[in-house]
């Protein structure tokens, strides 16, 4: 038989194709694949924080009012002043933190049991706001309320002397991941942070980190427990011991921008 022509050819195999199935693809009761959706993204040069988040903590001990405001816009970022003198209602350590994601004056998300959300934005820490060898934390999420423990931390932390920058599951004093924080010093990075929020073993948490566009860390921890009760809310901000013993408490600050939060629709 006469060897097929090159037109032939790929008409005989545009019609086999033609007749082949679909591939199957994940998809909930509607056909449609989970996706992120995005429900929050604040806007620093048309919304203050008190526009763009639940609420906001700046000094609330009012341990040094002249150096207020703490928390506020600069240029297109949310800034957090923190000061040696500066105190929380708790003496031994300070305080400067917003919570949630506020999407109107009236109303906030509300993560919820057996939510999946992702947080992206950019965080600027200069050399002055150093690690401790007690706790400095950037970033939480909490269950709302007054003298909760955190369900996870992203803390920079003096490890055998040596600055880093840790993301742990409180519950167990799970590590997720950590990274030398110097080399992310004195520039923007780009922060992922994913959480499945489940109680027991059924929550999940996955943090990363970019710098200049290229990954430093991206580490997922699988069965921990991320629920405590009520709701789960994000935190950012400088909170801070005092008690810290390599001398590294300095008057410093922290920038955050393209803020932005996105729950899984499945």
């Amino acid at each position: 038989m006469a060897p097929m022509r090159p037109r032939m050819l790929s008409t005989a195999l545009t019609a086999l194709v033609l007749t082949l199935p679909a591939l199957a693809v994940p998809a909930n009761s509607a056909g449609a694949a989970p996706a992120w959706t995005l429900r929050w993204s604040p806007d620093p040069t048309r919304q203050g924080p008190d526009d763009a988040f639940e609420t906001v903590e700046d000094d609330r001990a009012g341990s040094h009012p002249k150096g207020g405001p703490h928390i506020k816009v600069a240029g297109d970022a949310y800034r957090f002043d923190m000061h040696k003198v500066d105190r929380d209602s708790y003496s031994d350590r300070q305080r400067h933190e917003v919570t949630g994601n506020r999407t109107s004056p009236s109303d906030f998300l509300e993560w919820k049991l057996g939510q999946t959300w992702r947080v992206t934005y950019s965080m600027y820490i200069p050399k002055s706001l150093m690690a401790t060898t007690t706790f400095t934390h950037v970033m939480q999420t909490k269950q709302p309320g007054n003298g909760t423990s955190p369900i996870t931390v992203t803390s920079l932390r003096r490890v055998d002397g040596k600055q880093t920058i840790e993301h742990k599951v409180f519950d167990g004093n799970v590590l997720v991941g950590r990274t030398d924080l110097e080399p992310l010093q004195d520039k923007w990075i780009d922060v992922e942070y994913e959480i499945k929020i489940g109680d027991g073993k059924n929550g999940s948490v996955r943090w990363a980190l970019k710098s200049g566009g290229k990954t430093v860390i991206d580490a997922t921890k699988n069965g921990v427990d991320t629920f405590l009760a009520d709701r789960v809310r994000p935190k950012w901000g400088i909170y801070r011991s005092v008690e810290d013993t390599s001398g590294s408490l300095r008057d410093t600050y922290l920038l955050l921008k393209n803020l932005k939060a996105y729950q899984l629709k499945s």
